[in-house]
């Protein structure tokens, strides 16, 4: 499924974030930056250690939630990967809808200041950090939506959802954003 916003296409597919091309991927961090499974595990498997060299150079302590971080890409099919966190899911009453919108933001901020033209993206705190699958997909899709619609200076942003139902209820949340 796809839709013009702006000058830029919103895709949604199901698939392998890290064996989609793109000028940068989205990765779905913990706050330490210190790799971990899901999306995250992923990205640092195939990309390689340089990604880890670098975040450990670059970013020693971390960023914190609603925050994102840029490295080179490793071995992966990008130039950059925008290292986001996301929060994790307290029941709504602290701040996550507003930390994951800035996930969101933070990674197209970034990818827009490197000159990217295209981005892949997770499903952000949809994981193991908790988010409500459908909260969370309504605040990405119109996050980046908005963003894009404001005109974010990328070509393509496309959400790479790793399962039948999680791309579902993204496509859903793109058919009810106006």
């Amino acid at each position: 499924m796809e839709r013009q916003l702006g000058g830029g296409l919103l895709v949604l597919v199901e698939g392998d974030i890290t064996l989609i091309a793109a000028d940068a991927i989205g990765n779905a961090a913990n706050a330490a930056l210190a790799g971990g499974g899901g999306v995250d595990g992923a990205i640092h498997r195939v990309g390689g250690p340089a990604i880890m060299a670098e975040l450990r150079a670059r970013h020693p302590y971390g960023t914190p939630a609603g925050t994102a971080v840029a490295t080179g890409a490793g071995q992966l099919p990008a130039r950059w990967v925008i290292h986001a966190v996301g929060p994790v899911w307290q029941g709504g009453d602290h701040g996550e809808s507003v930390q994951l919108a800035g996930a969101y933001l933070s990674v197209m901020s970034l990818a827009a200041e490197l000159g990217a033209r295209t981005l892949t993206l997770p499903a952000i705190s949809a994981g193991a950090y908790g988010y409500p699958l459908e909260d969370a997909a309504r605040i990405a899709v119109g996050t980046v939506a908005e963003s894009l619609r404001a005109g974010a200076p990328l070509e393509r942003v496309t959400f790479v959802l790793y399962s039948p139902r999680t791309l579902a209820v993204f496509e859903r949340a793109l058919v009810a954003f106006r």
